[in-house]
Protein backbone atom coordinates (compact mmCIF):
# COMPACT_ATOMS: atom_id res chain seq x y z
CA UNK A 1 0.00 0.00 0.00
CA UNK A 2 1.42 3.39 -0.93
CA UNK A 3 0.98 6.52 1.08
CA UNK A 4 -0.63 9.51 -0.62
CA UNK A 5 2.08 11.37 -2.51
CA UNK A 6 4.54 8.46 -2.56
CA UNK A 7 3.72 7.18 -6.05
CA UNK A 8 6.69 8.18 -8.26
CA UNK A 9 4.53 8.33 -11.39
CA UNK A 10 2.43 11.04 -9.74
CA UNK A 11 5.53 13.23 -9.55
CA UNK A 12 6.51 13.39 -13.20
CA UNK A 13 7.57 16.89 -14.26
CA UNK A 14 6.38 16.57 -17.86
CA UNK A 15 3.85 14.77 -19.98
CA UNK A 16 5.43 11.46 -21.02
CA UNK A 17 6.62 11.14 -24.61
CA UNK A 18 7.60 8.11 -26.65
CA UNK A 19 9.72 7.70 -29.78
CA UNK A 20 6.84 8.62 -32.15
CA UNK A 21 6.21 11.87 -30.27
CA UNK A 22 9.52 13.48 -31.25
CA UNK A 23 10.41 15.36 -34.44
CA UNK A 24 13.65 16.23 -36.19
CA UNK A 25 14.52 19.84 -35.38
CA UNK A 26 13.22 19.85 -31.80
CA UNK A 27 15.68 21.69 -29.59
CA UNK A 28 16.33 21.32 -25.87
CA UNK A 29 18.17 24.16 -24.15
CA UNK A 30 20.15 23.29 -21.02
CA UNK A 31 20.84 25.70 -18.14
CA UNK A 32 23.91 27.90 -18.58
CA UNK A 33 26.83 27.34 -16.23
CA UNK A 34 29.85 29.46 -15.33
CA UNK A 35 32.96 27.32 -14.97
CA UNK A 36 34.27 28.18 -11.50
CA UNK A 37 37.40 27.16 -9.59
CA UNK A 38 35.14 24.93 -7.47
CA UNK A 39 33.81 23.09 -10.55
CA UNK A 40 37.37 22.55 -11.79
CA UNK A 41 38.41 21.18 -8.37
CA UNK A 42 35.35 18.90 -8.18
CA UNK A 43 36.01 17.52 -11.65
CA UNK A 44 39.70 16.96 -10.91
CA UNK A 45 38.76 15.11 -7.73
CA UNK A 46 36.12 12.95 -9.42
CA UNK A 47 38.16 12.19 -12.55
CA UNK A 48 41.54 11.67 -10.93
CA UNK A 49 43.13 13.63 -13.79
CA UNK A 50 46.03 15.43 -12.18
CA UNK A 51 47.68 17.16 -15.14
CA UNK A 52 48.61 20.71 -14.04
CA UNK A 53 46.97 22.26 -17.12
CA UNK A 54 43.64 21.62 -15.37
CA UNK A 55 44.46 22.80 -11.83
CA UNK A 56 47.67 24.94 -11.72
CA UNK A 57 47.09 28.56 -12.78
CA UNK A 58 50.80 29.44 -12.85
CA UNK A 59 51.61 26.39 -14.98
CA UNK A 60 48.95 27.53 -17.47
CA UNK A 61 50.24 31.11 -17.53
CA UNK A 62 53.77 29.84 -18.15
CA UNK A 63 52.38 28.21 -21.31
CA UNK A 64 50.53 31.33 -22.47
CA UNK A 65 47.03 30.52 -21.24
CA UNK A 66 44.97 33.06 -19.28
CA UNK A 67 43.77 30.53 -16.68
CA UNK A 68 43.25 26.82 -16.08
CA UNK A 69 42.00 24.88 -19.11
CA UNK A 70 38.92 22.67 -18.71
CA UNK A 71 39.33 18.97 -19.37
CA UNK A 72 37.35 17.88 -22.45
CA UNK A 73 35.12 15.59 -20.40
CA UNK A 74 34.40 18.51 -18.07
CA UNK A 75 32.92 20.29 -21.08
CA UNK A 76 31.08 17.17 -22.33
CA UNK A 77 29.26 16.70 -19.02
CA UNK A 78 27.70 20.13 -19.43
CA UNK A 79 25.61 18.57 -22.23
CA UNK A 80 24.09 15.92 -19.95
CA UNK A 81 20.48 15.66 -21.05
CA UNK A 82 19.56 15.22 -17.37
CA UNK A 83 20.20 18.92 -16.84
CA UNK A 84 17.18 19.70 -19.01
CA UNK A 85 13.68 18.38 -19.61
CA UNK A 86 14.37 15.55 -22.11
CA UNK A 87 14.84 12.74 -19.54
CA UNK A 88 11.79 13.94 -17.60
CA UNK A 89 9.75 13.68 -20.81
CA UNK A 90 10.99 10.13 -21.40
CA UNK A 91 10.84 8.55 -17.93
CA UNK A 92 8.36 5.94 -19.22
CA UNK A 93 10.07 5.32 -22.57
CA UNK A 94 13.84 5.70 -22.04
CA UNK A 95 15.68 2.43 -22.58
CA UNK A 96 19.19 3.85 -22.61
CA UNK A 97 21.84 6.38 -23.54
CA UNK A 98 23.69 4.38 -26.18
CA UNK A 99 26.23 6.59 -27.91
CA UNK A 100 28.13 9.86 -27.54
CA UNK A 101 30.77 11.67 -29.57
CA UNK A 102 32.43 15.04 -29.16
CA UNK A 103 34.73 17.38 -31.02
CA UNK A 104 36.46 20.15 -29.10
CA UNK A 105 36.83 23.26 -31.25
CA UNK A 106 37.76 25.92 -28.70
CA UNK A 107 39.22 26.24 -25.21
CA UNK A 108 37.20 26.58 -22.01
CA UNK A 109 38.85 28.39 -19.11
CA UNK A 110 37.86 29.14 -15.51
CA UNK A 111 35.34 31.99 -15.62
CA UNK A 112 33.82 31.05 -18.99
CA UNK A 113 30.04 30.66 -19.10
CA UNK A 114 28.78 27.81 -21.24
CA UNK A 115 25.45 27.65 -23.07
CA UNK A 116 24.48 24.14 -24.16
CA UNK A 117 21.76 22.76 -26.36
CA UNK A 118 20.60 19.46 -27.84
CA UNK A 119 18.79 19.27 -31.18
CA UNK A 120 17.17 16.19 -32.69
CA UNK A 121 18.84 15.51 -36.04
CA UNK A 122 17.78 11.90 -36.71
CA UNK A 123 14.99 9.52 -35.76
CA UNK A 124 15.45 5.83 -36.67
CA UNK A 125 12.43 3.64 -35.99
CA UNK A 126 12.72 -0.02 -35.10
CA UNK A 127 10.02 -2.59 -34.41
CA UNK A 128 9.52 -1.87 -30.68
CA UNK A 129 11.97 1.00 -30.12
CA UNK A 130 13.65 3.81 -31.99
CA UNK A 131 16.84 5.80 -31.72
CA UNK A 132 16.93 9.55 -31.27
CA UNK A 133 20.20 11.19 -32.30
CA UNK A 134 20.80 14.71 -31.04
CA UNK A 135 23.39 17.25 -32.06
CA UNK A 136 25.15 18.70 -29.00
CA UNK A 137 26.41 22.26 -29.07
CA UNK A 138 28.35 24.21 -26.44
CA UNK A 139 28.92 27.94 -26.93
CA UNK A 140 30.78 30.29 -24.59
CA UNK A 141 29.82 33.77 -23.39
CA UNK A 142 31.48 35.30 -26.48
CA UNK A 143 29.24 33.25 -28.81
CA UNK A 144 32.14 31.00 -29.83
CA UNK A 145 31.48 27.30 -30.33
CA UNK A 146 33.76 25.33 -28.00
CA UNK A 147 32.33 21.83 -28.48
CA UNK A 148 30.04 20.02 -30.88
CA UNK A 149 29.01 16.42 -31.03
CA UNK A 150 26.12 14.01 -30.78
CA UNK A 151 24.24 11.82 -28.34
CA UNK A 152 21.97 8.89 -29.16
CA UNK A 153 19.15 7.55 -27.01
CA UNK A 154 17.04 4.40 -27.33
CA UNK A 155 13.34 4.99 -26.64
CA UNK A 156 10.35 2.67 -26.53
CA UNK A 157 7.61 3.15 -29.07
CA UNK A 158 4.15 3.95 -27.81
CA UNK A 159 2.69 1.38 -30.23
CA UNK A 160 5.19 -1.37 -31.11
CA UNK A 161 4.79 -2.86 -34.59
Amino acid sequence: MSTPGSDPTAHQMCEQRYFEDFEVGERFVLPSRTMTDALFAAFQLASGDNHPIHYDVEYCRAYGMPHMLAHGFQVVIQTAAGAGLFPHMTEASMKGFIEQSSRFVGPVFVGDTLYCSLEIVELKPGRTTGTVRMKTLVVNQKGETVMEGSQTYLLKKRRPE
